[in-house]
Order: C-alpha cells, then sequence, then structure tokens
C-alpha cells in the first residue's frame, strides 16, 4: 500500500524556507504572493497488514516533529 505523509510547520512557528522561496519569487518578477510555507512530502510502500495506529505512531516517533509540525497521513 502506498502511504503519503505531508508535513507542515504549525502556524506561528517561522519558516525561513517559505521565506526565502517567498523573496526569490519575487526576485523572479512573480508579483501578488502573499506568503509561502514549506513542507515535506514522505512516500511509504506498506504491507496491507500495517495498521493506522502504527502508521499514525511512526509519524508522531519519527517522520514529524510535534513540537513544531502537524502531519497528515494519505493512503492511495
Amino acid at each position: 500500500m502506498k502511504v503519503r505523509v505531508h508535513v507542515s510547520l504549525k502556524h506561528g512557528v517561522l519558516d525561513p524556507q517559505g521565506r526565502a522561496i517567498h523573496h526569490a519569487l519575487e526576485g523572479m518578477g512573480f508579483a501578488g504572493i502573499n506568503d509561502v510555507r514549506a513542507g515535506r512530502l514522505i512516500e511509504l510502500d506498506v504491507a496491507d497488514a500495517v495498521t493506522d495506529a502504527a502508521l499514525d505512531e511512526m509519524c508522531r516517533k519519527l517522520l514529524a516533529n510535534q513540537v513544531i509540525e502537524n502531519y497528515r497521513i494519505e493512503k492511495a
């Protein structure tokens, strides 16, 4: 089974990568961009027997820093 884990910074947490992207886009002449938040996508190929609880535990223990990040699990 294919699983995607979308990890993003929580609102209120500074996002230096997002700010750098925003600045670069403006420097390239792209106007109208109010904000940029950068995140990451982790793709897993897991056995069908892997439970939702196990996926959640993987995220909590390794894939996302719950102090500053949110995550969303998407099964494909």
